[in-house]
């Protein structure tokens, strides 16, 4: 029954103490007794200085209401926040790197400039409702995602100028019982802005782009085998080395991208020649 909760219904029950460890498929149990409560931490944020960077990196901060919250730019680095919600909070230019996002409630946050390299965001709740509305989406703009490991629906979401070096978009999970699918069978991202965005060497296998752009972004070496791609707008992208095996190419835009020719599995990607080029 615990599994067919949202992220923010769990918060909501764990903040009174009545819900049990709750099992993580892919990590085990996670505990619900944070190491600080909420009134704390908004505490330590509003008592911080001006230009001072407040310090809650390596704490267990799980299912907590942080909603609303200016963080201040606060060094979180390789804390846990599983379950925790951000709604609305602003985490401009925080260190988020080696942190756990599982979970997490994200809707509206502002993650502009903040580190996140090496953090995982596995299921998040990203939307108020079942519509999906993509002006709840959280923004990633010059952000620095390098290695970052997600799995979620983050359809509208702002990731210009964001470096996704190596960033895992993968499906599947690593876990005993290797590949076992997530919870949804790709990762959908549509609409997103990845303009001027680095994402060399990038694993968008499998995930849905719709409308996608990619405008002066670096996609060198980029993994895109299975994805949709239908309608995405790569002009003036670096696609070198880039692959498109079995991807769906309906109506991508093409015209201007660098490196076309140095570019992987067009000849067997869906729709080709429904592309600009």
């Amino acid at each position: 029954m615990l599994r067919s909760l949202g992220a923010v219904s769990i918060a909501m029950i764990a903040l009174l103490g009545v819900l049990p460890a709750f099992a993580d498929p892919a990590l085990g149990p996670v505990s619900t007794t944070a190491e600080m409560n909420a009134r704390a931490v908004t505490s330590l944020l509003f008592k911080a200085k001006p230009g001072e960077r407040p310090n809650l990196s390596g704490k267990f901060l799980v299912y907590l209401d942080l909603s609303e919250l200016n963080f201040k730019g606060a060094n979180l680095a390789h804390s846990d926040f599983y379950g925790t919600d951000f709604t609305g909070a602003n985490l401009k230019g925080a260190d988020l790197s080696h942190t756990r996002l599982d979970r997490s409630v994200l809707i509206r946050a502002d993650l502009s400039g903040a580190n996140l390299s090496g953090a995982t965001i596995l299921r998040p709740t990203i939307y108020t409702d079942l519509s999906n509305n993509t002006h709840d989406a959280p923004h990633f703009s010059g952000a620095n995602l390098t290695d970052v490991h997600v799995q979620a629906e983050l359809s509208g979401s702002d990731f210009r100028g964001a470096d996704l070096t190596n960033a895992n978009f993968y499906p599947r999970e690593g876990r005993p019982g290797e590949g076992t699918l997530a919870t949804t069978y790709r990762n959908v991202l549509k609409y997103c802005d990845f303009s001027g965005a680095k994402l060399h060497d990038a694993n968008m296998e499998r995930a849905v782009l719709w409308f996608a752009k990619f405008k002066g972004a670096d996609l060198t070496g980029a993994n895109f085998t299975d994805a949709d791609l239908s309608r995405a707008d790569f002009s003036g992208a670096d696609i070198s080395g880039t692959d498109f095996a079995r991807a769906d190419l309906d109506g991508a835009n093409f015209v201007g991208a660098i490196g076309i020719a140095q570019a992987k599995g067009l000849d067997q990607s869906v729709n080709l020649d429904r592309a600009l080029r």
